[in-house]
């Protein structure tokens, strides 16, 4: 599927709110699927232009329950859904319910991605060697002599 801008898309589907092209031929000539731009009019009835200038957002677990309850309350299809609360994706919604299907409330948080940060603290820990004539340094020396007597 071709990457097609906000303003391609718009323009889309006034043409098609104006009634003078069907979906299919304006689907064949953006280069996407007759679903999509059906997806495209409905999160624009919904949202108006705003639906198309979103960017990425991260989605906090309670809005992803809310969401994912609405849904389950009022029968709504994911597609629906998505053009209802402005989610750029009816397949995040499915995602989303098959997470917490799985693993429940705790599976909608978001985790970090991308690999862990080094460590600073990443010298070797060697035995340090007490200072001669120290506490520390005396009782070592017992001890060996205690050994070797054994």
């Amino acid at each position: 599927m071709a990457k097609v801008s906000a303003e391609q898309r718009i323009q889309a589907v006034q043409r098609y709110l104006n009634g003078n092209e069907p979906m299919i031929e304006i689907a064949k000539d953006i280069g996407v699927s007759e679903q999509v731009v059906g997806e495209w009019v409905r999160r624009y009835q919904k949202n108006g232009v705003e639906a198309f200038l979103k960017s990425y957002t991260n989605y906090l677990a309670d809005y992803k329950m809310n969401v994912l309850n609405y849904m389950n309350e009022t029968g709504t299809s994911s597609v629906d859904t998505a053009a209802l609360f402005n989610i750029s994706s009816s397949g995040l919604i499915r995602g989303w319910k098959l997470k917490f299907e799985v693993g429940g409330y705790d599976a909608l948080v978001s985790k970090k991605k991308g690999r862990p940060s080094m460590k600073t603290d990443t010298k070797r820990t060697t035995k340090s060697i007490p200072a001669e004539g120290s506490v520390e340094a005396l009782t070592a020396r017992i001890k060996q002599l205690e050994m070797e007597n054994a």
